[in-house]
């Protein structure tokens, strides 16, 4: 296999495997045992940082130890896979805390589409304030709002 068809891989493994871990780590760490950092993110803020945001020092370790890894090894593959994660990172923070939450100024808005799926089913996910009930745990892949609304509804039924 041609090396640049290897890197582009490991570059869309990294970027697309970093939502599957966001996910189950918001799921099950965040809304879980993690709660006393995450739960900053669910309440009004106080400043310009929240305990939630110790998770994007962590989130960042990974790939700069495969940054590193790789030129030890000399394994491009491993610097691809890294740059995934990192675009990852990236995309998560304009997204999430620039177009979501508005934590610094950015000139898109959500008004239809995707990014507007995103958007509402971040805000669905925000309507708890506790570690209980939640919907909506990933990042880039939204599920419909309409569902979401309906889980949160039978949830609370509960």
């Amino acid at each position: 296999m041609p090396a640049w068809l290897v890197n582009a891989l490991a570059f869309a493994v990294g970027l697309a495997g970093m939502e599957a871990v966001a996910w189950t780590t918001h799921r099950y760490l965040m809304h879980g045992p993690l709660w006393r950092w995450h739960r900053s993110h669910h309440e009004p803020r106080r400043g310009a940082f929240e305990a939630n945001d110790l998770f994007g020092l962590i989130f960042a370790a990974p790939p700069i130890a495969l940054f590193g890894l790789a030129g030890i090894v000399d394994r491009p593959a491993l610097a691809w896979l890294a740059g995934g994660m990192t675009a990852y990172g990236l995309l998560y923070m304009l997204v999430h805390d620039g177009l979501v939450h508005r934590r610094f100024p950015l000139p898109v808005q959500a008004r239809s589409g995707y990014l507007q799926r995103l958007v509402r089913a971040h805000h669905l996910h925000h309507l708890t304030r506790s570690r209980e009930g939640a919907v909506s745990f990933g990042f880039l892949l939204a599920p419909d709002p309409m569902r979401l609304a309906a889980g949160l509804r039978a949830a609370r039924r509960r």
